[in-house]
């Protein structure tokens, strides 16, 4: 599907607090995830717990210029944030020799005390399988000396979490081929297409900087539920995050982050719209919850959407959520060339837009 043009700027469409989705229905696990179910049963015993020495840590190029808070989680996988964050209000955690603060940011040449740390689970990273790792080789839609990017299938997330075993950057890191690969972005597991990884840290802080000053210009495809009245409508309402066991909502507050998407129609259909979206922030779950509020949800989404409504588009052969980035472009650079990105819309999309 070719790249539409960009689109004017359109009027503002008021955007109604997001209500929670009565009778969501649970997505099936897909190909992907019977992975990611529970960790593995080892065969013998696992040895008592560790406690590892100190360590200071050198600050070499590679991590100039990083957050301390995030050279720490690189430095302890597998330990909670929360008490990577107790040890440094603690003073556990010095750089060379004084207290600091989680968003002190690292110089070259620096030591990093690091205290020891009891480990309760000390098996090594589960490596993915080979057919994720196959998977997203052949996911790679461009490369060069600076960056990595996939055409992102859905059903695995961009990096591992809570319940969650690896993601993307875990697999890439698993081929070995690397020295130095981050992730420059995220994507939901349950959307697909472009996701950027840079293999320098320059790269990395160039992609940074333009998501931070909105110089990137991102678009995604998406099929809202709904006959759509009218052209390009604008949702500039701010957004809360808030936690609920281990599940992410997010919901419209005049508190919460700004956060504006702009939604152009491509084609309609009898009970469905394909609309474009134009984002100028990169809040969690920004398209979905802004759809909810033009009262459009993202087809096949079980979070916010509604179980009725999805129920018959399961039924027509959607078996995930439609939503797929399709286009990022990052403005050139005195260091680094304007960077211009495609994935094509998945194959089951786009055959599920031909039943409708």
């Amino acid at each position: 599907m070719s790249t539409p043009g960009r689109p004017k700027p359109a009027g503002r469409a008021a955007a109604a607090p997001a209500a929670a989705a009565r009778g969501r229905a649970k997505p099936k696990s897909d190909a992907l995830r019977p992975a990611y179910g529970s960790l593995r049963t080892p065969k013998e015993p696992l040895p008592p717990p560790e406690r590892q020495e100190v360590r200071h840590v050198g600050i070499d190029a590679s991590s100039d210029g990083q957050r301390l808070d995030n050279f720490l989680l690189k430095q302890l996988p597998g330990v909670p944030k929360s008490h990577i964050y107790r040890l440094l209000r603690s003073g556990q955690v010095r750089v060379d020799g004084g207290r600091v603060k989680a968003d002190r940011r690292l110089s070259a040449g620096e030591q990093v005390r690091i205290p020891p740390i009891r480990m309760a689970d000390p098996r090594e990273p589960v490596r993915p399988p080979d057919r994720v790792l196959n998977e997203l080789r052949e996911a790679v839609i461009f490369e060069d000396a600076n960056y990595l990017v996939l055409n992102k299938p859905h059903g695995i997330s961009a990096h591992g979490g809570t319940g969650q075993l690896y993601g993307v950057i875990e697999a890439i890191r698993a081929w070995d081929k690397y020295e130095y690969v981050e992730l420059c972005h995220r994507l939901d597991r349950d959307t697909s297409g472009v996701l950027l990884l840079a293999k320098t840290r320059p790269a990395l802080l160039r992609a940074q900087r333009a998501f931070k000053d909105g110089d990137i210009v991102k678009r995604y495809f998406a099929l809202l539920i709904g006959k759509w009245r009218g052209e390009d409508r604008d949702v500039d309402a701010a957004l809360v995050k808030t936690r609920l066991g281990d599940q992410h909502h997010v919901q419209i507050d005049e508190d919460g982050k700004p956060s504006k998407s702009r939604f152009s129609p491509r084609a309609k259909y009898r009970d469905t719209t394909l609309c474009e979206v134009e984002i100028f922030s990169g809040r969690t779950h920004q398209i979905r919850v802004h759809a909810l509020a033009l009262g459009h949800p993202v087809a096949g989404d079980a979070k916010y959407g509604q179980r009725d409504d999805n129920l018959p588009l399961r039924e027509r052969g959607l078996k995930r959520m439609f939503l797929h980035s399709h286009f990022l472009q990052l403005p050139a650079t005195a260091e680094f060339p304007k960077l211009l990105l495609n994935a094509p819309m998945p194959d089951e999309l786009r055959n599920f837009l031909q039943k409708l």
